[in-house]
């Protein structure tokens, strides 16, 4: 009971942040063209991270974020986000960066 007990906390604690980051963009509106593991209009956010592997773009992607941007993953570009703070860009792109 124990040990059954202590790995749901355990996974509670890990999976946590990941549900929370992911609640960040669906209330910021950021899953209307976005998606984890499949395109919409935008790329899925996997494919982000994968794209951005071993690379430290999170502060880039955090300004892509706010501001907006195009050219890197087609034609369509993607809007500026000013309801975003600063600090959830960044919540964002660490998230986004930290799927696998």
């Amino acid at each position: 009971m124990t040990r059954t007990l202590f790995a749901l906390l355990a996974t509670v604690l890990v999976a946590a942040p990941a549900l929370a980051d992911q609640a960040l963009a669906q209330k910021k509106n950021c899953m209307t063209c976005h998606a984890v593991e499949k395109k919409v209009v935008g790329p899925s956010y996997k494919d982000v991270a994968k794209k951005y592997a071993g690379q430290s773009v999170e502060a880039k992607l955090a300004t892509k974020i706010k501001q907006g941007g195009s050219g890197v993953w087609g034609a369509i570009p993607m809007p500026a986000n000013s309801q975003v703070s600063d600090a959830e860009a960044k919540l964002l792109a660490a998230w986004v960066l930290s799927l696998k």
